[in-house]
């Protein structure tokens, strides 16, 4: 039992952090492992490597995860801030350097390999470019005077244009929606905000009328006729099979048909063997760990933790969301993990870097250590 008048980092942490939160994620970290199980071993037996190659990858990422989720999680708002800046300058960096030298996979390039891993560093840009975002509007919001929302504008820009050019068009739209809604939450006038969404709706009619790839996604969910839609029919096919309750563990038949049953259609494996309540189940974590954030953050003194902390969990939120409605046939199919479930050690750890740092900016502070807090961002420490 850690007692409350202990004063140890680890003590002051644990009677500080959100727990509940914290015991949300880990959840879902284990529903990822269980579903890893299901989803994984047919496609790796599909491509001639061993069943539990993708399981084992999985777990494998996971460690690091949670000590990164950990350990971001004792830093201080003034930590997060620095540390977002350095992360977000090597994200661009190493963006570049894929752009450059990353190996080109249907007609885009995403991916960089380092000392044997493969990194795809737009996942990590995310969470460090809302931080630096946050941030920077929340500076605007003391002081009036300066320039922050213009810089902020500056890295959208940069960021959005290097995924245009791997081209990245679902990473594009997710950075542009939370940095509106960033833009919302900062109490900037709602008219910036609705000319935002439309110089975004320009973008994506640009995109159909001049990018194959997109006009083909867009056409084939309008028109199913009108291409190869077989994972999605697939996925729809696996949550008619598994009905309410599933078809049990194992049982799963889509599966052993979806090339991506282990990263993008994830959901559906999971409707499919355990049924729509998992699914649901699912859902409501989700919302659960989006609302409890956004609940921690309303009540922050400090702006910039509550920027902060609203805008990653918005990019969580929509992330899950975007990945559930594809699975459901929604919106036009788009690759982007479901966070924590699906496949994919980037993504894995960029999601862990970016909860650590909501566990972070939610924790209970003194309100003289916000004050401090907010002389020292004024002082831009």
């Amino acid at each position: 039992m850690i007692s409350r008048e202990q004063r140890t980092p680890f003590s002051e942490w644990w009677w500080t952090v959100d727990r509940v939160l914290l015991a949300a994620l880990i959840a879902l970290m284990l529903a990822g492992v269980i579903l890893s199980l299901a989803a994984s071993p047919p496609v790796a037996t599909r491509i001639g490597l061993d069943p539990f190659h993708f399981f084992n990858r999985h777990v494998l990422f996971l460690l690091p995860s949670l000590i990164v989720l950990i350990g971001v999680s004792f830093l201080s708002p003034r930590q997060i801030r620095r540390a977002a800046l350095i992360v977000f300058a090597v994200s661009i960096v190493l963006i570049i350097a894929t752009l450059m030298f990353g190996p080109e996979v249907k007609g885009s390039r995403r991916w960089i390999t380092l000392l044997g891993v493969n990194i795809q560093a737009s996942e990590i840009a995310k969470p460090a470019f809302v931080v630096l975002a946050a941030w920077l509007f929340s500076e605007a919001a003391r002081r009036p005077e300066m320039p922050a929302t213009s810089m902020s504008l500056v890295l959208l820009l940069t960021l959005v244009t290097l995924l245009i050019l791997e081209p990245d068009f679902g990473q594009t739209m997710l950075v542009l929606m939370v940095w509106g809604a960033l833009f919302f939450i900062a109490g900037m006038r709602i008219v910036w905000v609705f000319g935002l969404a439309g110089v975004a709706a320009g973008g994506l009619f640009a995109a159909y009328l001049f990018v194959p790839h997109v006009a083909g996604r867009i056409k084939r969910f309008m028109n199913p006729a009108s291409g190869d839609t077989f994972q999605v029919d697939m996925a729809s096919e696996a949550f008619s099979n598994g009905g309410w309750l599933g078809l049990g563990p194992g049982e799963g038949i889509a599966k052993r048909s979806l090339p991506d049953s282990h990263t993008d259609f994830v959901f559906a494996v999971a409707a499919e063997e355990f049924g729509i309540i998992l699914c649901l189940a699912l859902l409501a974590l989700f919302t659960f760990i989006v609302m409890r954030t956004l609940s921690r953050a309303y009540r922050s003194d400090d702006l910039f933790a509550r920027f902060a902390a609203s805008g990653l969990a918005i990019l969580f939120g929509i992330q899950a969301a975007i990945n559930m409605s594809v699975n459901l046939q929604l919106i036009p199919a788009k690759g982007m993990t479901l966070p924590f479930i699906s496949y994919g050690g980037s993504s894995m750890v960029s999601l862990a870097y970016s909860v650590g740092m909501m566990l972070a900016l939610t924790r209970q502070r003194p309100k003289t250590e916000v004050n401090a807090m907010g002389a020292a961002a004024a002082g831009y420490a």
